[in-house]
């Protein structure tokens, strides 16, 4: 199978997003001149061309295509070529009405935007096939092509008619009968019993709650058939070019696809990342989703798409500040990014997105963001040779689960406030805080390589999974599992005693009575000086816990917020940051795993890629940072000795 080195041979993908056909061509040559001044090596062509490809139903003009792929090629740089499929044309709309998506409320989506295709219409899907198959057929053998890129975000629902028959097929695959449906939606509750497989519909509106079990396999449904599209066009341009890898890019921790399926299916695994860059915990939430990536490839992975400055989708669209792109940049290639792109090369000048950044803004090549962009593609040239291909090493292991998310973010539920992505976020934000470097890994993958795994909440635990957590303790792993875990089966359907039997017995709870939700801004104290948010739980131990840390003051006073029993941690609150962290290193040391690099100042953030140590200051004053030995900076080139400073988004890359 095609991977990602591949394509790298020992650089660092540099480039984004290349959108001329909406430009004259005369500022063509201009673009490529500038990308070589740059360092840009890689460029995607394509992503919302289809309109250009196929003005009118069935014609097909490629020539301005073999053009810019000429001349991407006689300059030295590789092609990502996109598939247009993600923004059909006005005409197919307008031609075939089928093809475009219906919400829950019955209205239909129309052209003019993007993503207007419905993933079920077979028309969609049978055009899409031909001009993959044509655009496959003639670039096959070009020079430039480097890697494929599948649609764009795939993002769209479908409540319509045909997604509705599609939804009934996999419903019988799913269950087989009517009778199994029935009792896995729990449809004896307000007399929902379906006695034919033409009343089962997608969960349109309705006057109240809708059906959770129904919604939630809706969810799945809607992520096969959009991966049904994915995989229908890869497989197209694989018949052509079976030794080039395909991609396409998914944003960042979206609730859409159930991305560790759809990371089986790529050659590579590609990302959008916009953290807000107002945004206090922006570092992090990178962090995150580069561990998740970096995870769901097993190894190197692409950033495909990122801001050189402002975006055009907040309330305020605020630019980056000086530095931190470069720092963004750099922390993504010392998470795993063997490729760093943007959206887009030249930034539109019309259009929804005018106001959404480049790597050529506006203000042209002596603006600063290009400025940056230059010295980025300087120092990506200097370390790839040192990294690229190299694996980030992880003692500690987070699970996420889209299924679980999928079950948890719903109406009817003790919290509106407990959100999954939200929890998901403080307790890796913990992790991060505490310097220690995590893999993301999902609640049925071999664990047996972790010293410490870590389950903010997962609602939905699969037999399976339960099954894993157990053995991975019994099997000397340390666990820290968060409140609210294994509540409901696969179906929805609430455990009995309102918690997994295994998991009880594993944490030392006899009974779960009561789940106690915080109001917002509410909270509740504990032993230890431990201050906890959002949630709270009526647990009663079974008396084999190692170690309790009590409520005090409330309702709860005295009972379990925190229990031991072995090495099996069960948390029964949000603590507050720094609470959280400390809990978390607490464990981890007990469990033998140490920070990438002791004493660390808290905004300096440290990451070891091979033998690489990347020093990643995320603050805007200066900072000293203790190193032992003697290293050399790939950066600068400079030898340093025992201290490293780093001024204002400061980047060091250390190699012994």
């Amino acid at each position: 199978m095609p991977r990602l080195d591949d394509v790298t041979r020992g650089r660092i993908l540099y480039g984004g997003d290349w959108n001329p056909e909406q430009w004259p061509e005369e500022t063509w040559e201009e673009d490529v001149r500038l990308m070589r001044e740059a360092g840009v090596n890689s460029v995607t062509l394509g992503v919302f061309s289809w309109s250009r490809i196929e003005p009118r139903p069935g014609e097909r003009d490629f020539g301005w295509l073999d053009r810019l792929m000429d001349l991407a090629h006689g300059n030295g740089i590789g092609v990502v070529l996109a598939t247009p499929t993600a923004s059909p044309p006005p005409w197919t709309g307008r031609l075939h009405p089928d093809t475009l998506p219906v919400d829950a409320d019955g209205h239909t989506e129309l052209w003019g935007g993007r993503q207007h295709f419905s993933h079920s219409s077979a028309t969609y899907r049978r055009l899409a096939a031909a001009i993959t198959e044509d655009l496959a057929a003639r670039y096959a053998a070009h020079p430039a092509l480097t890697l494929w890129h599948i649609n764009n975000e795939y993002c769209t629902y479908d409540h319509g008619d045909e997604a509705a028959a599609r939804f009934r097929t996999w419903l019988r695959h799913r269950y087989g009968s009517l009778e199994a449906l029935n009792t896995a939606w729990g449809t004896a509750f307000w007399s929902q019993t379906y006695g034919d497989w033409e009343e089962v519909l997608p969960p349109r509106r309705t006057h109240y709650l809708k059906n959770p079990a129904q919604v939630l396999d809706f969810r799945r449904f809607t992520s096969d058939m959009l991966l049904e599209c994915f995989t229908a066009e890869r497989d197209i341009v694989r018949r052509h070019t079976p030794h080039l890898p395909v991609t396409t890019n998914v944003m960042p921790l979206w609730s859409g696809q159930d991305a560790w399926r759809w990371a089986e299916e790529e050659d590579v695994v590609s990302v959008d990342l916009y953290p807000d860059p107002d945004d206090p915990s922006g570092a992090q939430h990178g962090a995150l989703v580069q561990d998740m990536t970096r995870s769901q490839a097993r190894g190197p992975w692409m950033l495909m798409e990122q801001a050189a400055g402002a975006v055009n989708w907040r309330p305020v669209n605020r630019p980056k500040p000086r530095g931190l792109n470069r720092l963004w940049s750099l922390q993504a290639v010392a998470r795993g990014a063997d490729a760093v792109c943007y959206f887009q090369w030249r930034q539109s000048r019309q259009g929804a997105e005018k106001y959404h950044s480049g790597m050529l803004g506006h203000a042209g090549p002596e603006g600063r963001a290009h400025q940056e962009i230059r010295r980025l593609g300087a120092d990506l040239a200097r370390i790839a040779p040192h990294v690229v291909g190299r694996a980030v090493t992880a003692e500690v292991a987070v699970l996420h689960d889209w299924h679980a998310w999928w079950a948890s973010d719903q109406e009817g539920h003790p919290s509106r406030e407990a959100g999954h992505a939200e929890i998901l976020g403080a307790w890796h934000r913990a992790l991060w805080r505490a310097h220690l470097t995590t893999d993301v890994a999902h609640p049925e993958h071999d664990l047996t390589g972790y010293r410490m795994v870590v389950v903010p909440r997962l609602h939905l635990l699969t037999d399976p999974a339960a099954d894993n957590l157990v053995a991975y303790v019994r099997g000397g792993g340390t666990l820290v599992c968060g409140f609210g875990t294994g509540v409901v089966d696969e179906d929805d359907r609430v455990r009995p005693g309102g918690m997994d039997e295994r998991l009880r017995a594993l944490f030392g709870i006899r009974t779960l009575h009561e789940w106690w939700p915080l109001e917002p801004g509410a909270t509740v104290e504990a032993d230890g000086g431990l201050r906890g948010t959002l949630w709270s739980e009526e647990l009663e131990p079974d008396g084999t816990a190692d170690e309790i840390l009590a409520y005090r003051g409330g309702e709860l006073d005295g009972l379990p917020a925190v229990l031991r029993k072995g090495r099996a941690w069960y948390v029964s609150t949000l603590p507050g940051p720094d609470a959280l962290r400390d809990l978390l290193t607490r464990v981890a040391d007990g469990a033998g795993v140490r920070p990438v690099l002791e004493g660390l100042p808290d905004a300096v953030e440290a990451v070891r890629r091979g033998g690489l140590l990347f020093l990643l200051h995320h603050g805007r004053g200066e900072v000293a940072v203790d190193v032992p030995g003697t290293h050399r900076d790939l950066l600068t080139g400079a030898t340093v000795t025992g201290r490293v400073t780093l001024g204002r988004y400061g980047v060091a890359v250390l190699a012994p």
